[in-house]
């Protein structure tokens, strides 16, 4: 396996693609709270789906539901093209490995040095230290972090940890990315900072990516720019006419999907809780 990351292969001809996520009609409770209820969606690949509403709506519960931590009451759940919903758990950590998960509070091992926290899912699957070592200085300098291998993770600031966060996301080349708010608790500029960090994944490597927010703005700026390879910088979709971007903006409401669609169909909703919410 090759030391950098590389960008999935396309689909061979007569070669049949499953959607990266679906949902068809998944409902969950927990102690008689519905938490999910009759819930359909779907991400194709390469697309970005970021998944809006407010605390408590069931959006991290459907991150969950997506790695098969837990299962739905009803519904069926497809990753891959693989139902999770009827899978054993051994069978389930076989998948997990096409799937990378950041999660919100960053959820670093402490006792462990950066370098160690982002190879340690490679090490744990038996790959040669000398290639983990290339791999984790790849990432790293993909994150712009290179320079604190040695470093602890109570050494980093916030935004760094998240960023060490998503180095250790893709390390194992994911086709599919989970962002459970990869910005929350963070200040503004350094909230960009991932958000363009996220559209650097995206266009670079094209990987399918699932974002749980409560920000409505990190969507609009994922639907709105692009990553400039050649210039290594974000730049506003509008400064490059004919270029597009496949993101979906999916709202959920008490545990219902209210809203699924593009930037545009969103902000000509008529709907009076959703021009509420992106109020």
């Amino acid at each position: 396996m090759p030391a950098e990351l590389t960008v999935p292969a396309p689909a061979a001809p007569g070669e049949t693609r499953h959607p990266a996520i679906v949902f068809e009609d998944v409902s969950i409770e927990f102690e008689g709270r519905m938490v999910l209820d009759s819930v359909s969606l779907e991400l194709a690949r390469g697309e970005t789906m970021a998944l809006l509403g407010v605390a408590g709506a069931g959006k991290t519960t459907i991150l969950k539901l997506t790695l098969g931590l837990i299962k739905p009451g009803r519904g069926h759940i497809f990753v891959l093209g693989h139902d999770v919903t009827q899978m054993r758990e051994e069978e389930l950590f076989d998948l997990r490995r096409k799937l990378g998960m950041v999660f919100q509070e960053s959820a670093l091992f402490d006792s462990l040095t950066v370098k160690e926290n982002v190879g340690f899912r490679l090490l744990e699957e038996g790959i040669p230290e000398e290639e983990t070592r290339e791999r984790v200085a790849e990432v790293l300098r993909f994150v712009g972090l290179e320079h604190t291998l040695e470093m602890f993770p109570a050494e980093l600031s916030g935004g760094m940890r998240r960023r060490v966060a998503i180095a250790r996301a893709i390390i194992t080349q994911p086709e599919i990315l989970l962002y459970d708010s990869p910005t929350a608790g963070l200040d503004p500029i350094t909230s960009t900072t991932i958000i363009e960090l996220i559209v650097k994944q995206r266009d670079v490597y094209k990987t399918s990516a699932l974002l749980v927010s409560h920000r409505l703005q990190d969507a609009f700026i994922l639907a709105s720019h692009y990553f400039d390879v050649e210039a290594d910088e974000m730049r506003p979709l509008a400064s490059s006419p004919g270029r597009k971007i496949n993101t979906v903006f999916t709202i959920l409401r008490d545990g219902k999907v209210i809203f699924s669609g593009t930037a545009p169909e969103l902000a000509e909703s008529e709907d009076e809780y959703i021009r509420e919410y992106i109020s």
